[in-house]
């Protein structure tokens, strides 16, 4: 049902270009997932999602148990059938909530106990229920319930992490039962390489079909993350996806995957849209600056999306500038496009064995600026 095959490795780094197939669909790799945290990526239909060159989506667990509650989601066909997808689906488990809701939550060896953001209701959230509520959910890959913390914990607390991350992928493992989903354990161990070390170990020894690379882009810099990836990814076997999670960047990404990774996410494409900040061909694009306002050209001359073979700089400008919720729409699907556009040149790239000339010309073209 699961099956990931390895069609070629550049000659000139660690990035390889594979295929895995998945109860949905095939999923080309390396592949970005846009994130529809609540069950919806904001602002963009699935057919939209589709024509941007998405294959694979994300969810969040922690989110969608709150509203409208698995056994909802579940009632209404599973998540493809909610969210109007049918292309494979990804959810994270909730860990990620572990450090980014930090003030709302109590942690110990057996559980994370949320206080709800919304209303203050309490989520007991065990390793055993994380795998219960993505069961109901249905998506194709689930991930282990982990704990991420943030990058300037001290040692110990990192090590804390790793021995609960390990406990809880056991329990995991041992309490998924359905076949057609895709379990993945989570790699902790912040930017120490003997932590990642014990990490990748401990979860190598439960054969997951799938690794993560969990804990980076949490406020570590680039040149950390990217040491980190140097370190842990080999550890990861060959013959099974690696999903970097959480990243980034278009040179995150791009970074990445000279490194061995083959799936990533990021809000990044859709919250900058929102914000009315643009990724081109030739550097970000700031949409309210005044220099567009009778500008007639696209946001991006390369770019095939139907945003940019329909409007100009200037009519997208005025968009923002009016409050007009048509304005992050239309540069969600160009973000996004973009975004997908990254990964298939990287994947054709791979197959020339030309992937660290792609990173050169990459950052070259972002340098020239728009």
């Amino acid at each position: 049902m699961f099956q990931f095959h390895l069609d070629h490795t550049d000659t000139s780094s660690s990035a390889r270009c594979g295929r895995w197939e998945t109860p949905h669909g095939v999923v080309e790799t390396p592949a970005f997932m846009p994130v529809g945290t609540r069950g919806s990526v904001k602002g963009v239909w699935p057919h939209q999602l589709a024509e941007t060159g998405a294959q694979m989506i994300l969810a969040n667990t922690y989110h969608l148990t709150l509203r409208p509650g698995e056994k909802v989601v579940q009632e209404l066909g599973g998540l493809h059938e909610f969210m109007g997808w049918n292309g494979p689906i990804l959810t994270d488990s909730g860990g990620f909530q572990v450090f980014s809701l930090g003030a709302l939550r109590q942690l110990d060896d057996d559980r994370v106990v949320f206080k709800s953001h919304i209303d203050g209701s309490i989520l007991d959230l065990t390793p055993a229920r994380a795998m219960q509520i993505q069961e109901d959910l249905g998506a194709d890959c689930i991930m282990c319930l982990d704990e991420c913390p943030p990058h300037d914990a001290p040692v110990s607390k990192l090590e804390e992490a790793v021995a609960r991350t390990t406990r809880w992928a056991q329990i995991c493992r041992e309490t998924h039962k359905r076949a057609d989903q895709a379990l993945f354990g989570i790699v902790q161990g912040g930017i120490h390489p003997q932590l990642r070390e014990r990490s990748a170990e401990g979860l190598l020894k439960l054969d997951f079909p799938g690794y993560a690379v969990g804990g980076l882009s949490v406020g570590e810099s680039p040149e950390e993350m990217y040491r980190t990836l140097d370190f842990t990814t080999p550890m990861l076997p060959k013959e099974k996806p690696r999903y970097l999670m959480g990243v980034g960047r278009p040179i995150d990404i791009i970074e990445g995957v000279l490194r061995g990774i083959d799936l990533f996410d990021c809000v990044m494409p859709t919250r900058n849209a929102r914000n009315a900040t643009a990724f081109t061909s030739h550097g970000t694009v700031k949409m309210r600056n005044l220099k567009y306002q009778t500008d007639r050209e696209p946001l991006d001359s390369e770019c095939d999306c139907s945003t940019c073979q329909q409007f100009s700089r200037g009519f997208l400008r005025h968009l923002f500038t009016v409050g007009e919720m048509l304005g992050p729409m239309l540069l969600s699907v160009h973000n996004l496009r973009f975004y997908q556009r990254v990964v298939t040149e990287l994947r054709s790239a791979i197959k020339s064995n030309s992937a660290q000339e792609f990173r050169r010309e990459h950052l070259a073209r972002m340098r020239d600026g728009p």
